[in-house]
């Protein structure tokens, strides 16, 4: 194409002087041609106004015509007429009316034959109706224009049917109705100057407009003529396209302005990308969507889109001296994604081993353990895991040596239906598979292609082939170490992702070994938490003792997190009492159950002597600070008891009463026999070991019936609770009276019991009964020796009474012994009381607090033999002190009821 000269730039000249010499500029050109097309338009549309408002004057005659046609056939005193003599003389005034109402220029009635009943000229009636009768005698509505009495008509035929309420049937007149063409041109005639007037008002607007336009682009184009914007857009074109960077330019509202071949080659965009909002372009990426549109200034910031790297640069354009959009250049960096690749995949690797990290071993259970570990590669490293175990490691001990015969504890996958071994299998492993292998060597094994893995299939071919069947293609089985020990296998399995390589078995290697120390923690810690359980189960009560005075159930939990310090005890007294003991040391494992054991083991002791609970607890409490003192001054190895909690309670069943005393413990529940719960106030007392801090006592009558519920912190509180919460459960648990403390004890639990308990539970609940007053002997010995024969005449009357009279001769000795003594070195008052319960108890009070003593007299010794007597004919015998002195007693066995002599009186 050959240019004309005088159109090419002069050097050094600008673009303005080169529009001062083209007086025809782009502007004015396209202003003619604006203008050109209005008045062509405009035409158009008065062309096209005209042959609407023809066609809808037309319509709108024939609708008319219709609608007062039928109106008048539908009329109720039609067919009347029609009916009467002579109808024309009825119709004809009723038509002419409804004619002129209506705005038509006639209305005719006419029989079926087409004979005229009525018209506007009334010479015309009688006469044949001129039209198309054929289609209303069928019963349909029909317009036509014809050429009429009245010159050019529209007219519309509709029928009368016979029946007025039914659209059908028989017809029997007719009736046309319509509006002559003069008429109707006339109504368009007085239309026509509105619609000239409004062409001429959208002809002046749109000139104004094209000229407005026509300045605007004057100014937008700075006055160039058609050659130069030809060339600048020629020369834009080349350089836009032919650059391998890409370019967009997108405007304030985020409308894409413009997108050169590369950067929509780049960005996936499509050819008619420009002109279409940001968000509306389907191949363009989120993220890359998101920074266009933000309009935010970049330098050189890396971008994913799609599967390449691109360096992106943005920076807001001002025409105005305003932002109005942005220019975004585009470099194509994917030789950077290999890196960026490797990057992300070590990043996510390194997530892997994070999570891992926290996720598995949460919990110091080994079978928990061995399944975080499985859930925690799935999906993301790989689509199923199993780990096998060996037996001894579920049992806490270590393997002593290697072993093919696993456990299979954890299985995770996306699908549950996958053939593998189920959870709880036990499996034995051919030599010449790769776990087989694994176990010996200590290595991972990777297997790339399960269906060629001859030495994998002799496990078990069946299972084998419905595994890769099932699509499993791809297996790292490492094994399981902690410390250079094998503990078992973890089997890693690809069915959807792309097979393992080495880099996935370095990985791996590296998920197995972190995951062996939590799994051999959790082994450890099973290890001990069996023996502390093993331990404590030991030194508590297995069999309660047999006694008389309170009806007992008791119930323990050890912690779910270990072994804690809580025990309980129920210790028989002489003098049909019994003592009811609960504590607790703070801490678990083994150094808890052991100081447990040694707290029960002192209480066992004190209790033999008979202490009173305060005296005892006081006791207790410098044992605890003698074996702290101990500790502490030795070579620092744990085995403190601070922190340790007791209540001791003695029950008397002859009083029905029950002295209370608690170092920092919870006070017990008292269940009365009408339901009535009540928790007493009792001196709280300092906990064990603390030293300096008095123990009191408190005195509860408690009738027969009553249930008395000891119990440890760890039944009352709770993570999800607090203690006045678990006080009142325990209120409600407890309002029953007619259970049995077996029932109660459940009803305890179910209600307050946690599911997974942070501290031990022990509940000891004792219902109280009554010695009854028949098997009780009472009397007042006067303070002299000579009543000692009297006494021993009513003690053998109430064993005859009592059916014991084999024991009446060691009874004699023992009452003759202990109320000489009494009258020999006591005080008054003295009294006898026989109690006949389990045993034969014989029990001698007297004012006096000095204590007896045992000793074996020699055989030049008159005297000193009366306490060795008694020792010798009483199963046990001892001292307790009262308020008011000592009491003196002693305990015969009764004879058994199988070895009497039948011929004996019962």
């Amino acid at each position: 194409m050959v240019r004309d000269p005088s159109l090419q730039p002069v050097p050094g000249t600008s673009v303005r002087s080169l529009i001062t010499r083209r007086p025809r500029s782009v502007a004015r050109q396209v202003f003619v041609l604006q203008v050109a097309v209005v008045v062509l338009l405009a035409a158009g549309a008065v062309l096209a106004l005209v042959l609407q408002s023809r066609h809808d004057v037309d319509r709108e005659a024939r609708t008319r015509s219709v609608a007062v046609a039928q109106t008048f056939a539908h009329s109720l005193g039609l067919r009347q007429a029609l009916l009467a003599p002579d109808p024309s003389k009825i119709l004809q005034p009723l038509t002419e009316v409804t004619r002129k109402d209506a705005g038509v220029d006639f209305i005719v009635v006419m029989n079926d034959q087409g004979i005229r009943y009525t018209h506007p000229l009334p010479d015309r009636i009688g006469k044949k109706f001129v039209g198309t009768i054929a289609p209303s005698l069928a019963g349909h509505v029909y317009t036509e224009s014809v050429k009429g009495p009245l010159g050019q008509e529209i007219q519309a035929v509709v029928p009368v049917f016979a029946d007025p309420y039914k659209d059908g049937g028989p017809v029997v007149a007719l009736v046309s109705a319509g509006l002559t063409v003069k008429n109707v041109t006339g109504v368009f005639q007085r239309q026509l100057p509105v619609i000239l007037g409004t062409t001429a008002a959208g002809l002046a607007l749109a000139t104004v407009g094209a000229g407005l336009i026509s300045q605007r682009l004057r100014r937008q184009t700075r006055g160039l003529g058609p050659a130069e914007m030809t060339r600048m857009y020629e020369h834009h074109d080349a350089v836009l396209h032919s650059v391998r960077e890409g370019v967009l330019i997108t405007d304030g509202g985020g409308r894409l302005l413009l997108a050169n071949d590369e950067a929509k080659r780049l960005l996936r965009l499509p050819p008619d990308a420009e002109g279409q909002h940001i968000r509306e372009l389907s191949g363009l990426d989120p993220q890359m969507a998101d920074l266009l549109l933000s309009g935010r200034e970049t330098t050189d910031e890396v971008h994913e889109a799609g599967d390449r790297l691109l360096v992106v640069n943005q920076r807001a354009t001002r025409p105005r001296g305003r932002p109005e959009g942005t220019a975004v250049t585009i470099r194509d960096s994917t030789e950077m994604q290999v890196l960026s690749t490797r990057a992300e995949a070590a990043r996510k690797r390194l997530r892997l081993l994070y999570d891992a990290g926290v996720g598995v071993g949460t919990t110091l259970d080994v079978e928990r353990t061995a399944q975080e570990l499985a859930d925690v590669a799935v999906p993301r490293f790989a689509d199923f895991v199993t780990v096998d175990l060996a037996e001894p490691v579920l049992l806490g001990d270590e393997p002593t040596a290697v072993k093919a015969d696993l456990r299979r504890t954890g299985v995770s996958g996306i699908r549950d239906d996958v053939p593998l071994y189920p959870r709880g299998r036990l499996i034995d492993f051919v030599p010449s598979t790769p776990q087989a292998r694994g176990l010996s060597s200590g290595h991972a094994e990777m297997v790339c292609d399960l269906a060629d893995a001859p030495g994998w299939h002799a496990q078990d071919p069946p299972r084998a082939r419905a595994i890769v069947e099932f699509g499993v293609h791809s297996l790292i089985t490492a094994p399981l170490k902690a410390r250079g020990v094998v503990l078992g296998l973890v089997n890693f399995w690809r069915s959807e992702k792309e097979p393992f390589d080495e880099e996935d078995l370095s990985l791996a290697e590296e998920l197995v070994a972190r995951a062996g120390v939590s799994i051999d923690n959790a082994r450890r810690y099973t290890r001990e938490h069996a023996l502390a359980v093993t331990l404590q189960r030991s030194l508590l009560p297995r069999d309660l003792p047999e006694q008389s005075a309170v009806e007992v159930a008791h119930y323990y939990l050890p912690a779910q997190s270990g072994v804690g310090g809580d025990w309980f005890d129920v210790i028989p007294l002489p003098g049909a009492r019994v003592a009811l003991v609960v504590g607790d040391v703070v801490g678990h494992g083994l150094h808890a159950a052991a100081a447990m054991g040694r707290l029960r083991t002192a209480v066992l002791n004190f209790s033999s002597l008979d202490l009173p609970p305060d005296e005892l607890l006081a006791r207790l409490d410098d044992l605890v600070q003698y074996i702290d003192q101990s500790v502490a001054g030795g070579d620092g190895a744990e085995g403190g008891l601070i922190g340790a909690t007791c209540l001791y309670a003695v029950y008397d069943a002859v009083t029905q009463r029950c002295t209370v005393a608690r170092a920092g413990h919870m006070p017990p529940a008292v269940v009365r026999p009408d339901g009535t719960v009540e928790i007493p106030e009792l001196p709280a007392g300092a906990p064990l070991g603390l030293g300096g801090f008095p123990f009191e006592s408190a005195e509860l009558d408690l009738s027969e019936g009553t249930q008395l519920v000891l119990y440890t912190d760890g039944l009352i509180e709770d993570r999800a609770r607090d203690i006045d919460e678990g006080l009142a459960l325990l209120r409600s648990a407890l309002a029953h009276a007619d259970r049995s403390p077996e029932d109660t004890c459940r009803e305890v639990l179910a209600e307050l019991l946690p599911v997974r308990p942070r501290d031990d539970v022990a509940l000891l609940v004792a219902r109280t009964s009554a010695l009854p007053a028949e098997r009780i002997a009472e009397w007042e010995v006067p303070f002299e020796p000579s009543a000692v024969a009297a006494m021993r005449a009513l003690a053998m009357e109430k064993l005859e009474e009592w059916g014991l009279s084999e024991l009446t001769f060691g009874t004699e000795l023992v009452l003759s012994e202990l109320i000489t003594n009494a009258i020999r070195h006591g005080s008054e008052p003295v009294r006898v009381r026989l109690l006949h319960d389990r045993v034969l108890t014989c029990e001698v009070f007297d004012g006096s607090s000095s204590s007896p003593r045992l000793h074996y007299a020699k055989t030049t010794d008159e005297g000193g033999r009366g306490l060795f007597l008694v020792a010798q004919l009483s199963r046990r015998w001892g001292a307790r002190y009262t308020p008011e002195g000592k009491v003196i007693w002693s305990e015969q066995p009764l004879p058994d009821p199988e070895q009497a002599d039948p011929a004996d009186p019962v």
